[in-house]
């Protein structure tokens, strides 16, 4: 990138921090729809901002362990594991719950955000500052190792889902056939949001826990009106949400904008222009 800083001019490519920004980004905005299509069409998409607030607590669980038993434990693995449960936690719930199925993701949602803050205020706040960041995402944290961990999740998550995209696609769209197929349907239920808990703790360090849920929805629902197909729809959301990821990172550093905000509020550009175009191509 040092190449291409040199090539157009533009400074902020030659920087370290700036190139680990960028790599992560674009894993983000791969990832995130990738993830988040199955999700869409499962009318699923709460589930995202649900696994997000376990995630808070999972990072609260690691910093309070590390503060008052004085074990250190890397708060990403510990968001990672508290995620991961709450991932089947929600898919039991939802298959419990049937027509209430919003309920169980509400209930999960704020009894995971409720744990995060009992544990913030158990040590008078001694942890708040080292959570700020897992809260609201920043540029500055995004280390070569986060770097590393996050390219390896899109290769694994990419690779999963390539693997069993023709069962996820017939278990996202009819579940009941996929049964009569004699399908796993509930293994690969649970495969989805296993991948969304691992793709909400991987991306929570740039995004924010608030915001991380954004794309897994936005880049989808931006894709849906151009797109005449499901793989469209996959694909398209894809590079909206690489487009809306490299964009908010560069309005972030230009304008000391906060990382996570800029990447969705550049994704919802996409969005509004997708939703004007879609309708403009129906009514001609």
């Amino acid at each position: 990138m040092e190449g291409l800083s040199e090539l157009l001019g533009v400074e902020m490519l030659g920087y370290p921090f700036m190139q680990r920004a960028y790599l992560a980004a674009v894993c983000i905005g791969i990832v995130g729809p990738l993830v988040g299509t199955f999700l869409v069409h499962r009318e699923m998409a709460m589930i995202g901002d649900t696994l997000a607030h376990t995630a808070f607590a999972g990072v609260a669980v690691g910093l309070f362990v590390e503060s008052v038993l004085s074990i250190s434990l890397p708060p990403m693995l510990t968001a990672l594991a508290v995620a991961v449960v709450a991932a089947l936690l929600v898919e039991v719930l939802v298959d419990r719950a049937g027509e209430y199925s919003d309920t169980s993701l509400a209930i999960v949602l704020t009894g995971g955000f409720a744990v995060g803050s009992i544990l913030i205020s158990a040590t008078d706040g001694g942890i708040a500052v080292g959570i700020d960041a897992y809260l609201f995402g920043t540029l500055a944290t995004v280390s070569r190792d986060h770097v590393g961990v996050l390219v390896a999740m899109t290769v694994a998550v990419a690779v999963l889902v390539a693997l069993a995209y023709r069962p996820l696609v017939y278990v996202t769209f009819d579940p009941r056939a996929a049964r009569a197929a004699r399908l796993d349907v509930r293994l690969y239920e649970r495969l989805v949001v296993v991948l969304t808990a691992i793709v909400v703790v991987g991306a929570m360090q740039i995004m924010g826990v608030i915001l991380v849920a954004a794309m897994l929805v936005i880049p989808v629902a931006a894709a849906n009106p151009l797109a005449r197909s499901f793989g469209e729809s996959l694909l398209l959301a894809v590079l909206v949400g690489v487009g809306a990821a490299v964009g908010g990172v560069s309005l972030s550093y230009a304008y000391g904008l906060a990382t996570g905000g800029s990447i969705v509020v550049a994704a919802i550009a996409v969005y509004a222009v997708s939703i004007g175009f879609g309708g403009w191509r129906r009514s001609g």
